[in-house]
């Protein structure tokens, strides 16, 4: 059931963050060579393979994850949608020696490397992985999604997502890393970084209403034992009442480094 509700959430945050990803696969395009064979790192459900085998039609896609659930939900969704012939994946925990993923001109890391064990081993392993000249993408989250902002309820989100972040850094996720200037000091080049400030405002798609609504449970259940018996029944009630709701917003903001090998 957990995987379920990982699942549908990455694949509600692709959806509805839909041109902050499309503006983030063109940029690639525009830097990757022609027919690029890509290994997305960390891969999830799929929402990054099947976005890039989508608007990127000459690449194939290496998809790698530990999860042999995610991975079988991804490749039913690469059959389902056409793409299966352009996607492969892989099974592997990437804190170990990395497997032969074979020529690699692009390396996709999406909201993946601050759970790596040691991220300066797996940029080195990104490195030897790559052809000269070879991209590496890293995005990362620099904020959770919040859809209370400016309503009676943000302060209880708010105090969610502070409780939510010293539960990552207990955690030892690299949450808020220079990932910049790792990859410099792994040997990648010409590293350019690019923040993004997301604010989607009504009216929303009904997706981002049950983004929220899977975001929000998710947060409420995971601090079950964190926050105070007062909060936790502000969200259960603010979990309850979304569908009638108009003031929600999407907010979050994310940083993107591409370098050079």
């Amino acid at each position: 059931m957990a995987h379920d509700h990982m699942i549908e959430l990455l694949d509600l945050d692709a959806e509805v963050l839909h041109d902050h990803l499309h503006d983030l696969i063109t940029w690639i395009g525009r830097e990757a060579p022609a027919r690029p064979h890509i290994v997305d790192l960390g891969a999830g459900s799929g929402t990054g393979s099947l976005a890039l085998a989508r608007h990127l039609p000459d690449a194939t896609i290496t998809a790698v994850d530990i999860s042999p659930e995610m991975l079988t939900h991804l490749r039913d969704r690469a059959d389902a949608t056409g793409l299966g012939d352009r996607i492969r994946t892989r099974e592997a925990d990437l804190d170990q020696p990395w497997p032969d993923l074979g020529p690699t001109d692009v390396i996709w890391a999406s909201a993946s490397m601050h759970h790596m064990a040691e991220p300066d081993t797996a940029l080195a392993s990104a490195h030897a992985a790559l052809r000269p000249g070879g991209l590496l993408v890293i995005a990362e989250l620099d904020s959770f999604p919040r859809f209370l902002t400016g309503t009676p309820d943000e302060d209880v989100e708010l105090r969610g997502h502070t409780e939510a972040a010293q539960r990552r850094h207990e955690a030892g996720l690299h949450m808020h890393e220079n990932w910049g200037d790792r990859m410099k000091h792994a040997g990648f080049t010409s590293v350019t970084e690019r923040h993004v400030d997301i604010n989607l405002r009504p009216p929303l798609p009904a997706a981002a209403t049950r983004y929220a609504e899977v975001s929000l449970t998710r947060m409420r259940h995971s601090l079950a034992e964190r926050l105070a018996p007062a909060d936790l029944a502000a969200l259960d009630t603010v979990v309850a009442g979304l569908a009638g709701r108009d003031d929600l917003t999407v907010r979050t903001e994310r940083t993107i480094w591409l370098a050079r090998r």
